[in-house]
């Protein structure tokens, strides 16, 4: 269970400096108030998780640690939007349109309301 933790930390700290340093990179290089660095990001890792588990899925020679410390580690530490955009494809790919709906859905109303409440506190906690 340590070997496989240490798979996953290390992909996670590489993805989240590549993350750093192609969004800041894209941010410095196209000058726009849109989050144009953080949404290339998402879209990379997602494509990236794509590739991983399609490979995976047909039958590539990828080690269970391998793919461990790519899709869980690299691109959980890249961007986490590649796994909720996974998580939602394998749920249209079932079928599970209300589960996909409702997964979709309320990730981002919540997430949103989380993020707003969680701004919201420091006003009250922090003079």
């Amino acid at each position: 269970m340590l070997k496989i933790l240490l798979f996953i930390g290390s992909g996670s700290f590489l993805g989240g400096i590549a993350r750093y340093l192609l969004s800041k990179s894209i941010q410095q290089t196209v000058i726009t108030s849109f989050p144009l660095g953080t949404f290339w990001v998402n879209i990379t890792g997602c494509f990236l998780i794509g590739l991983i588990y399609g490979l995976s899925d047909r039958g590539t020679p990828i080690s269970n640690e391998l793919r461990l410390f790519l899709a869980v580690g690299f691109c959980g530490g890249f961007t986490t939007f590649s796994t909720f955009s996974h998580e939602n494809l394998a749920l249209l790919r079932d079928g599970s349109f209300l589960y996909f709906s409702l997964y979709a859905g309320l990730s981002v109303f919540l997430g949103l309301l989380a993020t707003f409440g969680g701004h919201a506190l420091t006003k009250i906690i922090v003079p």
